[in-house]
């Protein structure tokens, strides 16, 4: 059993997923930052306040926090538009990569026809 753990733990898929686990967190943390530090205060500057948490509205003695969705909505944009623009760069370096091993078997199929040419 002891053995079967080991081989459990050692599984590249397990250590992949540790590794993009703790990159996320420290991704998540980023943003936050980011969030926080920066655009909540470039927002102030137009709307006069950095942080919507405070923002709410009572009804019935049920308290409607509406200023943290707020802020929600703003860090999952700001989550969506960083992935956006990291899977757009990742699959433009994937396809200058494919263009490039593409002309590399295009020259190697023309060096062949080209050899099988002057060998006749």
């Amino acid at each position: 059993m002891i053995k079967e753990f080991k081989e459990f733990i050692n599984q590249g898929n397990l250590v992949d997923m540790a590794v993009a686990f703790v990159l996320g967190t420290a991704f998540a943390a980023l943003v936050k930052s980011f969030t926080d530090d920066i655009l909540m205060q470039i927002v102030s500057m137009i709307v006069g306040k950095p942080d919507f948490s405070n923002l709410s509205v009572t009804i019935n003695d049920s308290v409607i926090r509406y200023g943290s969705f707020i802020n929600a909505v703003i860090a999952f944009l700001i989550v969506a538009l960083a992935m956006f623009l990291v899977v757009k760069a990742y699959n433009t370096l994937r396809r200058d990569s494919d263009v490039e091993e593409e002309l590399d078997e295009q020259t190697r199929l023309l060096t062949e026809i080209r050899d099988a040419l002057q060998n006749r």
